[in-house]
């Protein structure tokens, strides 16, 4: 008996910060969306959460986020299986491609968007530099001054920076894929398109709903890039809701509907959660 009870008492300590570090906030959040914690006078309401619904600036973050998180992982998925298919190939120096694919992801995703606002500033900018010099451009473009330029600047900026983190996963399902099925499908005259079409998309099915699932729950929660590239400016074109419970939070002291933005965020991705921790308890059963 003694045996079977070392393995939580090493997992404990683990636990133990798990549940200071994120169970606290998680209830402290939910209990401040109602009213009931850190105020004068606490007494059970509904009125953050209905004061959402009217609200046009949370409406306006709540359609930024869907829409960047659409992009955004869509075009992880894409970058992320073009790039991993080609680190699956035998070539010389895999080892540094490799490495050198995944800088991006290695880097914060503040001082990626300070880097990439440095690129898309109106004069000093690399962005312009090279328009102005090749003649695509007559003057110098203010993209993150304009509202649909910006939103398209911060969506690039993360796509460039996250798209690792599904080439990763992608890669981990090409190399599990066993060599005779690809053998098996040339023996039968199959072309090079056929082979990723009913043999290496099939078997990356799982993997696709993993990247898909964990990375759309990423980009959902993001905060760093967009409020370094663009503070969620100009006006609200490019502001999100991680930014507005920021904003509400620590800015205004709008506890409760700061807590309750927060909230319904996670319910959220709690649901969009919910395919992959069920085929997680399928292969484990």
């Amino acid at each position: 008996m003694r045996d079977n009870y070392k393995g939580y008492l090493f997992i404990l300590p683990a636990f133990l910060m798990l549940l200071v570090i994120l169970g606290f906030p998680a209830v402290a959040a939910v209990l401040q969306s109602f009213n009931l914690m850190w105020v004068s006078k606490p007494a059970f309401t509904l009125r953050a959460y209905t004061a959402l619904a009217q609200d046009p600036e949370f409406l306006r973050s709540l359609s930024n986020t869907v829409l960047f998180v659409v992009v955004v992982v869509s075009s992880h998925l894409v970058i992320g299986l073009g790039v991993a298919l080609l680190l699956n190939m035998e070539v010389r120096f895999k080892w540094l491609w490799r490495v050198v694919a995944i800088l991006p992801w290695t880097m914060p995703d503040v001082i990626g968007g300070l880097v990439w606002r440095f690129m898309f500033d109106t004069l000093p900018g690399i962005v312009n530099s090279v328009l102005l010099r090749t003649g695509l451009s007559a003057e110098p473009v203010d993209w993150l001054g304009q509202p649909d330029l910006a939103f398209g600047a911060v969506m690039l900026a993360e796509s460039w920076r996250g798209y690792p983190y599904a080439m990763l996963i992608l890669l981990a399902g090409l190399q599990s894929i066993p060599r005779q099925q690809y053998e098996a499908a040339e023996l039968d005259g199959c072309s090079a398109f056929q082979k990723f079409l009913f043999v290496t998309v099939p078997n990356l099915k799982h993997m696709f709903i993993i990247a898909l699932v964990l990375d759309t729950i990423w980009e959902s929660r993001l905060f760093g890039m967009v409020f370094s590239m663009t503070g969620g400016g100009p006006g609200y074109s490019t502001q999100i809701l991680t930014l507005l419970s920021y904003k509400q939070y620590f800015q205004f002291f709008n506890v409760s509907y700061g807590a309750s933005m927060a909230v319904v965020l996670a319910t959220v991705l709690f649901f969009i959660s919910l395919p992959y921790l069920r085929m997680s308890m399928r292969q484990q059963l």
